[in-house]
């Protein structure tokens, strides 16, 4: 079957599949058009009016997601957008059990829409202990809240925040309050928009050193291995500080769980992988 052939088969399908228009079918929407791009990307020479078509159907498709993304944005500037976002908590149980778990897939894309957050350039230089900005992947996200519980009586600090995905998403999904730390000012002032943007109360950035940063209000502590060497240890040392004085939990993703996990103050909570979300209790 020719290129073109089978890109008119493909684009017939989706013609008729109206089921492609159901706000909850964006998993499939996401497939679609990645099978569209595999087609219009490759470099093969396509006759003007099938590439039309194929165009006409990727906007479609990409127009639904957009108002998709709308909704939900409106639903959590009123207050009320935590179920429709909780909604999707239900598919990062089977995403979580891929082969390639620290990758990202279309429940990304979804957050990404939501949030509308933009990677800006980075200013500060990082030094060799330093790890490159990297977001946790949305599905492992929905794993932390949900296997935290927590409540408003929680103090969530990101360490090391990025752009601020673990902080907002959480902030929207739970009645806690979300701080997140990232040295890198301008992730800083981009998370902070998309929180005033989104109306959210309970979350809130810092532009600060992990080393340096009053973690005296935290009850649970995110690491998504910012950091490594003298840092890390640094960090945990700090963390440890705060045991001595209440119960706190420690949530890691990457390879810092095997690190955190050698602490003999922590004790590990479920599954300890590191492709996967671990929660960590400080003992008594």
């Amino acid at each position: 079957m020719s290129i073109e052939n089978a890109l008119a088969r493909l684009i017939a399908e989706l013609e008729q599949d109206r089921s492609l228009d159901e706000p909850t079918h964006l998993r499939q929407r996401f497939e679609a058009l990645d099978a569209l791009d595999a087609y219009l990307s490759d470099g093969q020479q396509i006759r003007t009016a099938l590439h039309q078509r194929a165009t006409a159907t990727r906007t479609k498709l990409e127009s639904a997601n957009f108002k998709l993304y709308e909704d939900i944005r409106k639903d959590i500037q009123r207050g009320t957008g935590r179920g429709r976002l909780l909604e999707w908590m239900r598919d990062w149980s089977a995403s979580v059990t891929l082969k390639n778990r620290a990758g990202y897939d279309y429940l990304d894309e979804l957050i990404i829409g939501i949030l509308e957050l933009e990677e800006p350039s980075p200013d500060v230089l990082l030094n060799s202990e330093m790890e490159p900005y990297q977001p946790t992947p949305a599905r492992h996200i929905f794993e932390l809240i949900e296997r935290t519980a927590l409540t408003e009586r929680d103090s969530l600090i990101d360490l090391g925040s990025g752009l601020g995905h673990v902080t907002l998403m959480t902030s929207i999904c739970t009645d806690a309050n979300c701080t997140g730390i990232e040295l890198e000012p301008s992730y800083v002032d981009c998370a902070r928009k998309s929180a005033q943007s989104l109306n959210l109360n309970n979350a809130r950035f810092i532009q600060s050193d992990a080393r340096d940063t009053d973690l005296s209000e935290g009850t649970i502590f995110y690491l998504y291995t910012p950091f490594a060497g003298t840092i890390l240890r640094r960090v945990l040392n700090s963390l440890r500080h705060e045991a001595a004085k209440r119960e706190i939990r420690i949530c890691t993703f990457g390879p810092c769980t095997q690190i955190v996990a050698e602490e003999q103050w922590l004790s590990v909570s479920g599954p300890l992988e590191i492709d996967r979300i671990a929660i960590f209790r400080s003992r008594d």
